[in-house]
């Protein structure tokens, strides 16, 4: 699809104010693994028929930054010029959010909660929507292909081009080599803050020199982060953080979080949803079950960094990386500061990232998960006692020329179970309303779902009657969240690697961020650390660090299932009698099957169970569910989890097979088949630590 002269000579003359993705197009990864002999023993005939029905699946395009901290949109749009200034004729949304407070705002998707920041988001999510997918061949030699202009260059590795000073910088640090190795500024360059400083610190103490960098202050939002303990023990065992620290940070403890799928609110509900026609719920214990505060915990985690000796430069955006591959890379701050050199840049920078959009350009998003939500008070304490994680009280959403949606719910106590605060004592909690879609130029707008929110919340929220006289509102918060199909992203250049939500590394179905990144910390930080002392940093070995895990992209599927096409016209009840009727087999099925499900993590065992439970329980609600996500998309699935299968077996081989990979002699060799063990575990989900498992370790 070729973009219009119009949208063409937009993107011309806007290249300093936004930035594109960029990228080539991956137009199959189903079936990647190291093992070529395994390969061919997977599904050929699956792999052929989706080379065929999904060749034109990955040709899209997203030229917009994630969220309204790092957006580039200039306020003075249509948008703004057609909001009333009065009171009378102000959206609720507007309302609300001019009577929040503007203090405390931080980067991050969800960082920034001020009026205008929703505007940016809601003009960048506008420009997403109508943009059209193009090819762009960063390997073809020439600039303009076809009429599209090449994207814009905020990796540079051609000598010609970028930064001066940072070439001149890098070829004087090579002439005063040592041994053959220049004297860069660091090891490691930290790009993005708010989460990369964990990152540069499990570096830093693994003995290397490194730098973070972040466009504005460092520091967390006011707002909890909701997590699991099993997340903040990986911190503690990393040596990351410490116990005191972690217990500083904890604000919120509560004990479980109930998952449910209704056609309509009744709470509370029994039975299941072939008993009563509603729908079912169940509470699942320790799942997100702690909100954290993000400034204790990033303040602890940058002080411990500096103390180390790790450097942090925060108010300095970047404006170029500069790579030579046989030297190092270079880091552009602008003209009013020297250039900084390192062997390798770490991507931390989020989805809205520069360097990923200049590798997705063309692309746009296989998917989205839109967010909106508050933080108040106002809320009944008596019932303010356990979270919910996934939850719906309503059928699928007709939104008329929009598209159908169905809307899920999300809600956490603010402060109580510590610091000596009771369960019933506050009233404080944070809700969400998010859905999955598409981008299509059709969809709604944020304001829409916005209003649609707050027009929901009394149902979902029965204590309350209008959110805008009941509650005392501290934080409105809003996202959008694209997710590709090629993740975790390969890299493009050599001393170049995205990490967490830059990558892609987060499941389609949640929000990323520091779950995600908790999770992967260890295999990522070992990993770079290997890489790093064998001088292991070609793209080809930094690939294997963001390897191809199927479990991953297995939980594209369900994005798939719990989302509506434009022009698809389901049974109202579709998404709930297919959510109720699973989790009721998972909850049966018992902890060991719910708990890795509810934390993103997806393991053939409790996958297989629960699906030939559901084929028995509802045989005749399969062919519904085959045409609701078609037939490619199911054979892209069955394509995943066979690779799930073997990635589980291999898994189970790798004892037999370490010895011989510690003991091989070409570094590069071992580097990159400790990756691939790496791999099979992670992509299997055999990383995750069943509950019965821990019980055995205690």
């Amino acid at each position: 699809v070729v973009p219009s002269p119009a949208s063409l000579r937009v993107a011309k003359h806007s290249q300093h104010r936004y930035r594109c993705y960029v990228g080539r197009l991956l137009l199959f990864v189903s079936f990647v693994t190291h093992i070529p002999t395994m390969r061919s023993l997977v599904a050929p005939a699956a792999a052929s028929f989706l080379l065929a029905t999904t060749a034109g699946v990955a040709n899209a395009f997203a030229p917009t930054s994630l969220g309204a901290d790092r957006a580039s949109f200039s306020p003075a749009t249509s948008l703004r010029s057609t909001t009333a200034t009065s009171e009378e004729t102000k959206s609720r949304t507007q309302r609300i959010m001019e009577k929040t407070s503007a203090g405390g705002q931080a980067g991050g998707a969800g960082g920034s909660s001020t009026w205008d920041a929703f505007l940016r988001t809601e003009a960048n999510w506008q420009r997403l929507k109508e943009s059209k997918g193009f090819k762009y061949d960063p390997k073809l030699l020439r600039k303009n292909q076809n009429g599209i202009p090449p994207p814009m260059q905020f990796v540079v590795d051609d000598g010609a081009y970028g930064s001066q000073r940072a070439w001149a910088k890098l070829r004087e640090q090579a002439d005063r080599a040592i041994d053959g190795k220049p004297e860069l500024d660091y090891d490691v360059t930290v790009c993005g803050g708010t989460l990369g400083i964990f990152v540069a610190l499990a570096l830093q103490l693994k003995g290397h020199d490194v730098l973070c960098v972040e466009a504005g202050p460092l520091r967390g939002r006011e707002q909890e982060w909701n997590i699991s303990m099993d997340e903040m023990v990986e911190l503690m065992e990393l040596g990351v953080l410490t116990q005191e620290e972690i217990d500083e940070a904890i604000q919120t403890d509560f004990p479980a979080c109930r998952s449910g799928f209704k056609n309509r609110e009744v709470t509370p509900l029994k039975g299941t949803y072939f008993e009563n026609d509603v729908g079912y719920e169940t509470t699942t214990p320790d799942v997100l079950n702690l909100g954290v505060a993000p400034s204790v915990l990033i303040e602890n985690a940058k002080q411990r960094f500096i103390s180390l000796g790790g450097t942090v430069k925060e108010m300095q955006p970047l404006k170029q990386v500069l790579v030579s591959e046989s030297i190092g890379a270079a880091i552009d701050l602008g003209e009013d500061e020297e250039p900084i050199t390192s062997r390798l840049v770490l991507d931390c920078m989020g989805n809205g990232s520069p360097i990923s959009r200049q590798q997705r350009y063309g692309m746009k998003p296989d998917g989205v998960c839109c967010v909106v939500g508050s933080c108040a008070s106002g809320f009944d304490k008596e019932t303010n006692l356990i979270g919910d994680i996934i939850y719906t009280n309503s059928e699928v959403q007709n939104k008329g020329e929009n598209g159908q949606l169905q809307y899920f719910w999300e809600a956490f106590p603010v402060g109580i179970g510590r610091n000596g605060k009771e369960p019933g004592t506050s009233d404080v909690k944070t809700t969400y309303m998010f859905t999955y879609l598409d981008a299509d130029e059709k969809r709604p707008s944020l304001t829409t779902l916005m209003e649609d929110y707050w027009n929901m919340l009394p149902i979902y929220q029965p204590s309350i009657e209008d959110p805008e006289t009941d509650l005392d509102v501290k934080r409105v918060l809003f996202a959008y969240f694209p997710t590709y199909r090629d993740s975790p992203l390969q890299p493009n250049w050599s001393r170049v690697l995205a990490v967490g939500d830059a990558s892609g590394i987060q499941s389609p179905l949640s929000f990323g961020g520091f779950g995600a990144l908790t999770r992967h910390l260890e295999r990522i930080s070992g990993a770079i650390s290997e890489a790093l002392d064998n001088d292991c940093l070609h793209q080809d070995d930094l690939a294997e660090i963001n390897a191809y895990t199927p479990n991953l992209s297995a939980a594209w599927m369900f994005q798939k299932a719990m989302s509506v096409r434009m022009g698809q016209n389901p049974d109202p009840k579709f998404m709930n009698r297919l959510l109720a009727t699973n989790f009721y087999l998972m909850d049966e099925m018992g902890i060991d099957t719910i708990k890795p499900f509810l934390q993103d993590v997806i393991r053939i065992d409790g996958l297989i169970g629960s699906l030939s439970k559901a084929f028995v329980a509802d045989p005749l609600f399969m062919p519904q569910i085959v045409a609701h996500v078609g037939i490619p998309a199911l054979v892209d699935w069955l394509g995943h989890v066979s690779m799930m299968t073997l990635y589980t077996a291999l898994h189970q081989c790798s004892p037999l097979i370490r010895p011989f990979v510690d003991e091989m002699k070409n570094e590069r060799a071992r580097f990159r088949w400790r990756r691939r063990m790496e791999a099979w575990k992670f992509g299997s989900g055999c990383d995750y630590i069943l509950p019965r498992d821990q019980d055995k370790m205690m």
